[in-house]
């Protein structure tokens, strides 16, 4: 019969909790944190006119932006100028100042 000795019960519980240790952070923490860096370097080269499009699936030009609130002007209607949180922009088109109508 064979008998475990506990220390060596001690290194493989170590052994298992660093490698879930690792896996959480590359399955769940890393990823989060890049996700968190590509949306503040979206809003950091936000400027007003830009085109974007709100979580919420709405399109919408950039009037002004403050700190963390943006003014959003939506449709042909120039009254309908919405203030809005940065979080609620999911992406950003920048206007096509070429002139190329193709």
């Amino acid at each position: 019969m064979l008998m475990m000795s506990a220390n060596g019960g001690i290194q493989m519980l170590l052994i298992y909790v660093l490698l879930f240790g690792f896996l959480i952070y590359f399955m769940m923490i890393r990823p989060d944190r890049n996700k968190k860096k590509a949306q503040e370097e979206l809003y950091a080269a936000m400027k007003p006119g830009d085109t974007i499009i709100t979580t919420g699936g709405f399109y919408g030009v950039l009037i002004l932006i403050e700190d963390d609130i943006v003014i959003v002007e939506f449709g042909n209607n120039r009254n309908c100028r919405i203030p809005m949180k940065k979080e609620a922009i999911a992406s950003v088109e920048k206007p096509d100042l070429s002139g190329n109508d193709e």
